[in-house]
């Protein structure tokens, strides 16, 4: 299985995926903090906080994230290397883990950069330091959360074609309904209790409860069972396609 990991790893940094992604996405958070007008604008905004990050962050994830998952198994089919892959001595199981974590790892490789943004931000406090390192911390809790589920989602989808564009438009659209569905369809309940039940099933409500810096047990046990479920999904789709 770590064979296999590395070698789907160092598969991002082979061709310009990796690159573009990690690339893309601090480039576009650095614009949104420090150089585009508004209020998530860190110099605009007179308060020492990261928060434009921790919003952007998930959008930019729903498209770079299916990006980098779109071609896991596609790619294996339309080369004709899937059945190859499946005679090694390897469980189905196995197989998924090893793909899914390269690229939860890449997701973290394009996180760890932007901790320059909270040393910077730290500097800027008035008095120095004067920031909720909580809210921070859990905020990056979150978000590494939110892409391990984004990444289940996106390895799903590739198992079930071996067209990368028809697996990036499900991936997509899938994360987008995760994240931001239920809070849309949550709108349209009169009763308060289905509302909060309705809000409950979307990602952008336990996120939201990690980013207040308090670590809540349900909202971990949300993330490990969803990122499970679609795991367990892309073992299936493999089993029937075998």
């Amino acid at each position: 299985m770590i064979t296999l990991l590395k070698k789907e790893f160092c598969n991002f940094f082979a061709s310009p995926m990796g690159y573009i992604v990690i690339g893309v996405f601090l480039l576009l958070t650095s614009l949104f903090l420090w150089v585009f007008p508004g209020e998530y604008n860190v110099l605009e905004s007179g308060y020492a906080n990261l928060d434009g990050l921790f919003y952007f962050a998930p959008w930019l994830y729903l498209f770079l994230v299916p990006a980098v998952t779109m071609r896991l198994f596609a790619e294996e089919k339309k080369t004709g290397t899937m059945e190859l892959l499946l005679t090694h001595p390897i469980t189905k199981l196995n197989i998924v883990l090893s793909k899914y974590f390269a690229g939860l790892l890449l997701v973290l490789f394009s996180l760890i950069p932007t901790l320059v943004y909270v040393l910077s931000v730290w500097f800027l406090g008035d008095p120095q330091g004067n920031i909720d390192m909580g809210g921070i911390w859990g905020s990056y809790i979150g978000l590494f959360f939110l892409a391990a589920i984004y990444v289940a989602i996106g390895l799903f989808a590739s198992s079930l074609t071996d067209n990368q564009i028809i697996s990036f438009i499900i991936a997509a659209v899938s994360c987008f309904f995760l994240y931001a569905g239920f809070d849309i369809v949550s709108s349209m309940a009169s009763n308060g209790g289905v509302e909060s039940f309705i809000l409950s099933l979307g990602i952008d409500a336990h996120y939201k409860s990690m980013s207040r810096g308090v670590i809540d047990s349900r909202d971990v046990i949300y993330f490990l069972v969803v990122t499970s479920f679609f795991l367990f999904m892309t073992k299936e789709v493999l089993s029937r396609k075998k």
